[in-house]
């Protein structure tokens, strides 16, 4: 991104209170544990590789999904709090 990286772009959503709440999901290149870190320290919910295997994309959509339409108020806390597979 010209102006920003996702970094910061995360960290601008995260510090927004009226979307703050918004699953963020890193797709990136830098598969290194070090990158998942960094995304992860700086909001991101959950964190995808390129190449970009296309089952692995789509059960991680469906899982944020399933979290943000339920949301706290219609989900356990334990379903909402549960980590992603990080």
């Amino acid at each position: 991104m010209p102006v920003m990286d996702g970094l910061e772009a995360v960290r601008r959503i995260r510090a927004n209170p009226l979307v703050a709440a918004t699953p963020v999901l890193a797709l990136t290149a830098n598969a290194s544990d070090a990158d998942r870190q960094l995304c992860l320290a700086a909001g991101m919910d959950d964190f995808v590789t390129k190449p970009v295997i296309p089952a692995t994309l789509y059960a991680m959509l469906a899982r944020w999904r399933v979290r943000r339409s339920t949301g706290p108020a219609g989900a356990s806390a334990a379903a909402v709090a549960e980590p992603s597979a990080r």
